[in-house]
């Protein structure tokens, strides 16, 4: 069997796991594939060289995929998404000083997205009150997981991201420096970036992505449509030696060989300990703190997390309309659903014995917010 080469480009966060371990732990040789894995470190970047073709395919944000295909924020190419990398991964952190004025409106030393949400709420207040410049929180990307999720929670919370805070945009391993420096006063990032930023003593992790939406989605590999069309037998190759190794990520008894393969400098480039703390499902919120349990805070494969879930991509559509990205449209809602392809994802894994979903949709529900933020709490002020 002839072996095809492909290159594919990763961010270095913790949901690259999936594509290292194939790459590494045989399961793209298995397959008939050589996997190149290039390192960037912008998505930006990610976007723009499998748009020209530089990359075959690449560890994507989801909403990426969806605005590639919209033709929102550049060019308008259509890509596809035949698997998703796992679920959940981020987590909200903010500086210390930050993080000291929330405990003294209210805040604890928990995970609890609405205790913390009034607390941020109560400074925000207080800081409009006496003239203070907005605060300046950080995501990876305008078309991502982090921004929607990092604008659900201000929002649900009373805290109007377009009004009441400024967001700008920065790449995930720049992050932590950003926060040291004062540039931001927090940010919504995938693993390990809020671990290290509590590790080097600048940052404390409020809220995690699973605490705002459980089994949230997250990055997918993303590949031109046109290149899907003609490497159809490559591409079911990558899909299945991705499942597999999302198994093998998953599997308890792996977890430190993962850690090691990660924590070297072609991949993350952090330390194996940090990335195993993660692993086993442990966060250190603040520096000096004992780890706390993060049950379910990422998964890589269990409870069909790879599958491509349209709904997913729905759900992207409507907060891009929300957020006054892209205007509304029955043409746009399609173009977006049909960016995730559960059709190619269970013709590639047909061999693989996989208990697949019966439907291709499903409901994502999220809360609701008038239970979310109890109303004698709307106008709460430190």
């Amino acid at each position: 069997m002839s072996t095809q080469r492909l290159t594919v480009g990763f961010i270095p966060l913790l949901d690259c796991a999936t594509l290292v371990a194939a790459a590494e732990c045989g399961f793209a040789s298995a397959e008939g594939l050589e996997l190149r894995l290039v390192r960037e470190t912008s998505w930006a970047n990610i976007r723009d060289r499998v748009v020209v073709g530089q990359f075959d395919a690449a560890h994507m944000l989801g909403p990426m995929a969806v605005a590639s295909s919209l033709g929102i924020g550049h060019v308008q190419v259509p890509m596809i998404a035949p698997v998703a990398l796992g679920l959940g991964g981020n987590a909200i952190t903010v500086s210390t000083s930050l993080y000291d004025a929330m405990r003294a409106c209210g805040g604890s030393e928990s995970l609890d997205p609405r205790g913390q949400g009034a607390a941020l709420r109560a400074v925000v207040r207080e800081r409009a009150a006496r003239g203070a410049e907005p605060l300046v929180l950080a995501m990876v990307y305008p078309f991502s997981c982090h921004n929607y999720e990092l604008r659900y929670w201000l929002a649900a919370n009373g805290v109007d991201p377009d009004q009441d805070a400024r967001l700008v945009v920065i790449p995930p391993p720049l992050l932590v420096d950003a926060l040291r420096g004062g540039q931001v006063d927090g940010f919504c990032v995938g693993e390990p970036w809020s671990s290290v930023a509590v590790a080097a003593g600048v940052g404390q992790i409020v809220t995690t992505g699973m605490d705002i939406w459980p089994l949230s989605p997250e990055k997918v590999l993303g590949v031109r449509r046109d290149w899907a069309d003609a490497n159809a037998h490559a591409l079911a190759a990558l899909v299945r030696a991705i499942v597999r190794a999302a198994h093998w990520c998953d599997a308890a008894d792996n977890r430190m060989e993962l850690a090691r393969l990660l924590s070297g400098p072609r991949y993350v480039g952090v330390p194996a300990e940090l990335l195993d703390l993660t692993l086993s499902m442990r966060l250190r919120l603040r520096h000096g703190a004992e780890p706390v349990p993060a049950p379910d805070f990422v998964r890589f494969a269990r409870g069909n997390a790879n599958f491509p879930w349209p709904s997913h991509a729905q759900w992207f559509y409507r907060q891009m309309v929300r957020w006054k990205q892209v205007a509304a449209s029955r043409e746009g809602a399609a173009t977006a659903t049909a960016t995730y392809r559960p059709d190619l994802y269970r013709s590639a894994v047909a061999t693989l014995g996989l208990t697949l979903p019966s439907a291709d949709l499903k409901s994502e529900r999220f809360f609701d917010d008038s239970q979310f933020i109890p109303a004698h709490e709307s106008s709460a002020a430190c």
